[in-house]
């Protein structure tokens, strides 16, 4: 049971279901701000991670004593789990090292034998590197071109600045959910849709998306989905690729071994089908079992409730900080989710994140491996604060009140 009463979101409750956020820094209760990066793991997930390795470890589809079964049943069934959260088929459902692993596997399976010189890629300014140098290094190498699509990041984002980029050597369309830096959320549906009317492919960087909201795959029409266990209250190590069938039965794998193997022979080998033509080798087995207790964790308060509650916070959070007098926040647009950017007129925000570490606040600062979007508006970094299912009002009360603080050693008030 993680809530006491099914009809209120309690979320105090839930808070003490993390082990790591009812522990002190500095002598201080932890204030966590930082679930953009990396979410904290509920009690129920470290219990999974703990008794997988301890008691039902085993490699898997390759042995037929107990435990290898036990195991192979707890992987599959993960992915049952996974495909039932995304609204796809088991057989789309494909288990990687991460979201980063998940990109470059398209780029290089499906970019080297569908993209050819002069071919046009259509990305956004948002982007984090994970999901612009793979697009970028594909470019380059296949003599294609980049298309980049820059928006106000006060503002809501017009696909209308995708729609004058693309030309008939558009092939694909790549973009986040979420930006990781604006919490921008970006019209999915609607983009995947242009990109099927051009015929392009469309890859959506989900880490900050489905981390937030429902993802409904088939509802949004997009060819091929990613996000990151470690984001969504889930151990590192594994990362989920939803892809389009059709397309993944065409394409060629990535890493070639044990596993995604129909039949070796001396002179030619042949694969098996999808997904496992993609899981070379001995899979992520813990991590991608635990990701399935993960999203059981997750759907027992459901994903509506938790975005509710944490679209509350980043409002409230929002105008505490923007009633700071010299706190500018980066990304005003209010239909956000998840994060929370800003820069402080009297402190760079490596020294904002030290001092207010020392408060017991943690939050994030630096580029957040978004260069290009940050070289765009003249900024090197920002501090960024962001939320998850456990985050309350009082966490950005503390952040507000250490960031007075950091005025005050600054000589700012």
């Amino acid at each position: 049971m993680l809530t006491k009463d099914k009809k209120t979101y309690d979320v105090d409750f839930i808070k003490s279901q993390f082990p790591a956020l009812n522990r002190k820094v500095w002598d201080k209760p932890l204030c966590y701000l930082d679930s953009a990066a990396s979410m904290q793991k509920p009690k129920m997930v470290l219990d999974s991670i703990v008794n997988n390795y301890s008691v039902n470890y085993s490699n898997v589809h390759r042995g037929l004593h107990f435990l290898s079964e036990q195991a192979t049943i707890s992987y599959e069934n993960s992915r049952v789990n996974v495909s039932k959260f995304l609204n796809a088929s088991e057989s789309e459902i494909i288990f990687t090292s991460g979201a980063t692993a998940a990109i470059n596997l398209i780029a290089y399976s499906w970019g080297n034998t569908s993209l050819k010189k002069d071919d046009e890629i259509i990305l956004t300014i948002a982007e984090h590197h994970a999901n612009f140098v793979p697009w970028q290094n594909l470019a380059h190498s296949k003599e294609a071109k980049l298309r980049i699509a820059y928006f106000n990041p006060d503002d809501e984002f017009d696909i209308e600045e995708i729609k004058k980029l693309a030309t008939d050597k558009t092939k694909l369309i790549a973009f986040p959910h979420v930006s990781n830096v604006l919490g921008t959320i970006f019209p999915v549906k609607e983009i995947c849709q242009f990109a099927k009317e051009i015929g392009a492919i469309s890859f959506v960087d989900g880490c900050q998306g489905a981390i937030h909201f429902g993802v409904d795959v088939k509802n949004l029409g997009c060819d091929f989905y990613c996000f990151s266990g470690h984001k969504l209250y889930g151990p590192t190590g594994v990362g989920v690729l939803y892809g389009n069938y059709e397309i993944l039965d065409k394409i060629p794998p990535f890493l070639y071994g044990g596993d995604m193997i129909d039949e070796v022979k001396i002179n030619k080998t042949t694969f098996a089908d999808p997904p496992l033509k993609f899981e070379a080798g001995t899979p992520p087995i813990v991590p991608a079992i635990v990701l399935g207790v993960a999203i059981d964790w997750v759907n027992t308060i459901g994903l509506d409730k938790i975005f509710e509650h944490e679209k509350k916070v980043i409002e409230y959070g929002f105008e505490k900080l923007d009633s700071i007098n010299g706190v500018n926040i980066f990304g005003k647009n209010k239909n956000k989710a998840g994060v929370i950017s800003f820069v402080m007129d009297c402190a760079h925000s490596h020294d904002i994140a030290t001092i207010v570490d020392r408060e017991g606040v943690a939050v994030r600062a630096g580029h957040h491996c978004a260069q290009p979007l940050m070289e765009a508006f003249n900024l090197v970094s920002t501090t960024r604060a962001s939320v998850g299912s456990y985050t309350s009002f009082s966490d950005f009360d503390r952040l507000a009140d250490s960031l007075i603080k950091v005025k005050k050693i600054f000589g700012d008030l």
